[in-house]
């Protein structure tokens, strides 16, 4: 199997985990994580131009397991993570991966938080280095190990 199918199934298997366990995933934590995550995913190469914004805040904003939040929050979340990224890159990932930490103490919505960030990296077809690399770091944030992820 080619590498770009292999990273649509797992995208897609990410999402079905997902929306299995949707009404589970209705915390304050797990929302401004998943928004924290969608924003270091969309920022990992240190820039992020319109036309990505743009994708990823579709993306957001038809992802069934996010409807369980206001779209025009999680667009705000969304915009201002990725605000304090294309800022200062270095100084705003502290900043947002401390958001993401917001869901250590619930291993299925910290999970869920890797996974929303597999799904938004592997949406374009191509999840690189960079994005598989934010991701990781996640992992280890939330205590969980990459390797279940197939990081």
């Amino acid at each position: 199997m080619a590498l770009w199918d292999r990273i649509k199934e797992s995208a897609s298997q990410m999402q079905t985990q997902l929306v299995a366990k949707k009404n589970d995933l209705k915390s304050g934590a797990f929302r401004d994580a998943s928004m924290a995550m969608c924003a270091l995913v969309a920022a990992a190469d240190g820039t992020i131009d319109p036309a990505e914004r743009q994708r990823v805040a579709q993306l957001i904003a038809t992802n069934e397991v996010l409807q369980n939040f206001p779209a025009d929050d999680l667009r705000r979340r969304f915009e201002e993570n990725l605000n304090r990224l294309t800022t200062d890159f270095d100084f705003g990932k502290v900043s947002v991966l401390q958001e993401i930490a917001k869901a250590k103490k619930k291993p299925a919505e910290a999970r869920a938080v890797v996974q929303i960030g597999i799904v938004i990296g592997g949406a374009d077809g191509d999840f690189d280095k960079t994005e598989q690399a934010v991701v990781r770091e996640a992992c280890y944030t939330l205590d969980l190990p990459p390797h279940e992820f197939d990081l």
